[in-house]
């Protein structure tokens, strides 16, 4: 199919002119986003936008603040040891997130003496910070002109043109589109007017067109087939993976832990000890696994979790030890009431309550 035509110079000028109208009556207040007349903090929209990746603003408000509070300044977090940041990052996912996080604070202390560059090269030279993020900084922060796309942008862009090539192969189309409508003016206002457009009028499943101050562009809008974009390809199976995992409680109240590897998924995080996560992973073997020698009992059912890529089932073994027992080598003990406040991922916490029987 020929991609839409791109809108002349004059047409483009008149997509953002009517966005940011509507953005200075409309636009969302969150804490991480300047009010009018403020200059923005990049230490704030980095933190923001870096979170925000795959999550959503109310899922990490809470983390927002959090952060801010126990490091307010992008030195302060670079000082701040990975496992406290870890811990404070618990529960909202995407671990990886979390350690890029911390060694960028620590290469912009140490690289740029705490003060965040304001080009998009120099931005993605830093750990974490991809195409995308670094162009919402430029743009944000600093009030360069940078073609910002993340999911929402993409959808309002799909529609705006009819773009029916699928995801992820429009993404460059999806772009060049984005280009031709981004003002030199207000680069940084446009692109939140834009996510904010996709997160309230131009939403997935019910657009509410009739109040989207763009719909006097919208191709999809003049056409009636809004639903039909973004086009998505067809879905993958995702592979599902077994394993054991062991809940051993000391009777002094302590629980078996250890550290998962820095690198890799759920890094740096920590874990009950158990077997690989595998596509053949046999139940007959999972006592081979077993961290520590005592009587195990196999809960009924399994803790069951969703990641990005596999579906994952772990078989819960719950056993209890003397007192005086020590943790093998690479695990420690840790107090049970205290495990809720660690850098426990969530697939964890569902262990644990499944072998506490919550």
């Amino acid at each position: 199919m020929v991609p839409p035509a791109s809108p002349s110079k004059k047409g483009s000028a008149s997509i953002a002119a009517d966005l940011l109208t509507w953005y200075d009556v409309h636009r969302r207040r969150l804490p991480w986003r300047a009010l009018p007349g403020q200059k923005p903090d990049p230490y704030a929209v980095w933190l923001s936008e870096i979170m925000l990746q795959q999550t959503t603003v109310t899922a990490v408000k809470p983390y927002y603040e959090r952060f801010l509070g126990l490091w307010p300044t992008v030195k302060a977090l670079a000082a701040a040891p990975i496992e406290e940041v870890m811990k404070a990052w618990a529960g909202l996912g995407y671990y990886s997130r979390a350690r890029n996080l911390h060694a960028c604070a620590i290469a912009v202390a140490e690289r740029h003496a705490g003060v965040f560059p304001d080009s998009e090269e120099a931005l993605r030279a830093l750990p974490g910070i991809g195409p995308y993020t670094a162009a919402a900084i430029a743009a944000i922060a600093f009030g360069q002109r940078a073609v910002v796309v993340d999911g929402n942008v993409e959808r309002v862009v799909t529609r705006l043109f009819t773009i029916d090539t699928p995801m992820p192969s429009a993404k460059p189309l999806i772009r060049a589109r984005a280009d031709t409508i981004t003002p030199d003016a207000r680069a940084g206002d446009f692109a939140q007017a834009m996510m904010d457009l996709g997160a309230t009028i131009c939403t997935p499943k019910t657009p509410a067109c009739v109040l989207c101050p763009l719909a006097i562009h919208c191709i999809a809008r003049a056409e009636g087939t809004q639903q039909r974009f973004p086009v998505k390809a067809p879905k993958v199976e995702r592979p599902h993976r077994t394993g054991a995992i062991f809940y051993v409680r000391r009777a002094d109240g302590k629980v078996l832990v250890r550290r998962r590897p820095p690198k890799g998924l759920l890094g740096g995080m920590l874990e009950f000890p158990g077997s690989e996560w595998r596509t053949d992973f046999a139940q007959s073997e999972a006592l081979a696994h077993a961290p520590i020698e005592t009587k195990w009992r196999r809960k009924i059912g399994s803790a069951d979790h969703v990641f990005t890529h596999f579906s994952l089932a772990l078989t819960v073994y719950t056993g209890e030890v003397p007192r005086q027992t020590a943790a093998p080598d690479g695990a420690q003990w840790m107090d049970e009431g205290e495990l809720a406040g660690e850098a426990l991922p969530s697939v964890m916490h569902k262990v644990m309550q499944h072998a506490l029987g919550m």
